[in-house]
C-alpha cells in the first residue's frame, strides 16, 4: 500500500450539529473525522467531475454526431477565412 504524503491543509467551519453528525458517521466507519471528510468529499468530487465531463447523447443525437463526423460538410467561405 502506497503512503501518501499529506502536506496541504484544508480548513472548514461547521455548526456543532454538523460536526456531531460527521463525527458519528466517521465512528461508524472506524476512521478519523479528517479521513471521513476527505474520503467522502473526494468521492463526491469524482462524481461531480464525471457528471460534468461526460456527454450522454440519445441514440438519435449519437447517430447525427457520427454522421456529421463521417460526412462533414464542405467548408464555407466564413470557415475558410477563419483558418487563414
Amino acid at each position: 500500500m502506497a503512503i501518501t504524503l499529506k502536506n496541504v491543509r484544508i480548513d472548514l467551519r461547521a455548526s456543532r450539529h454538523q460536526k456531531s453528525i460527521l463525527e458519528r458517521a466517521s465512528e461508524l466507519k472506524h476512521i478519523s473525522l479528517s479521513s471521513y471528510i476527505l474520503s467522502t468529499a473526494l468521492k463526491q468530487a469524482q462524481r461531480d467531475l464525471t457528471e460534468n465531463e461526460t456527454l450522454i447523447l440519445s441514440n438519435r443525437d449519437r447517430d447525427l454526431m457520427i454522421a456529421a463526423l463521417d460526412n462533414p460538410p464542405e467548408p464555407n467561405e466564413a470557415l475558410k477565412r477563419l483558418f487563414q
